[in-house]
């Protein structure tokens, strides 16, 4: 019998020590939106070991206030649990026992003596977790049907339009209707260029100084002659053009002391020679050239007797050549050149 009490009051020593019953403790309070769970009785952990238990749970006295719970801590707790710790209710797994998880407070944090009240952190609710799962799961049911069903309306069109069924159908299956639209291109390529011979037409290139821009070459010379010219007349684009980006003369009377020495000397061949400068755009800028250096021509020829066979046009548009820098030159050759070497120079 005597063994048997014995054992006994072992056992009570060790559940009572287990459930904080015999030694030093002290009581530190928490404040929690929501228990979820969590019972009287229940663990309290520092560290992730257990060092008390869950004393009291109390009902606030206004719906607007928290449940109070009370934990009953080991006072060998006291040198980590500090006034900045923070109580969070957990659970063994996701659906164990719940307890109490105290964090350790700062170094430089004031102790706790009992009685105080330390922060908590709102609690995890495994149910609130399963319905957003099934909110998430819903909206994605939602968003696979919405696909099947445009996939669905794909492949419907799809279907009618292989089948020559609708507007859509009728272009890519009817052969003909491509061949009309060919056709239509083609007529409006060729009235397009038509256009270009009607008065309209013809009045906006007149503006940029020639009348038909096929023109501005039937006078053009591949290159200049090997030969040294014996006159020259230089003129600035600026003064003698109506825009920087036109072939229509402004300044004709400029020209006139070149048409004269052409009138009164023998020459055996003259080149206007046009340039854009340096910089710009290649293509535009030789078309350009080659305009300025017509309409110089043309003026020339139109005012003066002189044998026009003999006067050429070279539109070299943009240079590296620093001495015909975006200038007007006519470059006036001795004697009759040689008839290969003209051969070679002009383009007919």
């Amino acid at each position: 019998m005597l063994t048997t009490l014995a054992i006994l009051a072992a056992c009570v020593f060790l559940v009572g020590r287990q459930e904080s019953k015999f030694g030093s403790t002290y009581l530190v309070r928490s404040d929690f939106e929501n228990v979820a769970g969590l019972s009287e009785g229940a663990e309290v952990r520092v560290g992730g070991i257990r060092k008390g238990t869950v004393q009291s749970m109390r009902l606030p006295k206004t719906p607007d206030g928290k449940v109070v719970v009370t934990l009953n801590l080991s006072k060998d707790t006291q040198a980590i649990v500090k006034q900045d710790s923070v109580a969070a209710i957990k659970s063994e797994g996701l659906l164990g026992d719940k307890f109490i998880e105290v964090s350790f407070g700062s170094v430089d944090a004031q102790g706790l003596k009992g009685g105080e009240t330390i922060e908590s952190a709102p609690p995890f609710d495994i149910s609130e977790l399963f319905h957003k799962a099934d909110q998430i799961l819903d909206t994605s049911q939602g968003a696979l049907e919405n696909i099947q069903g445009a996939t669905d309306n794909l492949n419907m069109i799809t279907a009618k339009i292989n089948t020559g069924k609708g507007t859509m159908g009728k272009l890519v299956n009817d052969t003909s209707l491509y061949q009309q639209a060919a056709a239509g291109v083609t007529s409006i390529h060729e009235d397009a260029e038509a256009l270009q011979h009607n008065f309209l037409q013809r009045g906006f290139f007149k503006s940029q100084g020639y009348s038909n821009p096929a023109e501005i070459t039937q006078h053009e010379v591949a290159q200049l002659p090997g030969t040294q010219a014996v006159k020259s007349f230089a003129y600035d684009p600026k003064s003698l053009f109506d825009k920087p980006d036109a072939a229509k003369l402004k300044n004709e009377k400029s020209l006139n002391a070149a048409g004269e020495f052409l009138q009164s000397q023998k020459f055996g061949l003259a080149v206007i020679v046009a340039t854009t400068g340096r910089t710009g755009d290649s293509d535009k800028d030789r078309v350009l050239s080659q305009g300025r250096s017509f309409v110089v021509r043309k003026y020339l020829v139109d005012h003066f007797q002189l044998d026009d066979t003999r006067v050429k046009t070279l539109g070299l548009g943009k240079t590296p050549d620093s001495s015909l820098d975006g200038s007007i030159q006519i470059l006036i050759y001795a004697g009759a050149p040689a008839a290969e070497s003209h051969k070679a120079a002009v383009k007919n």
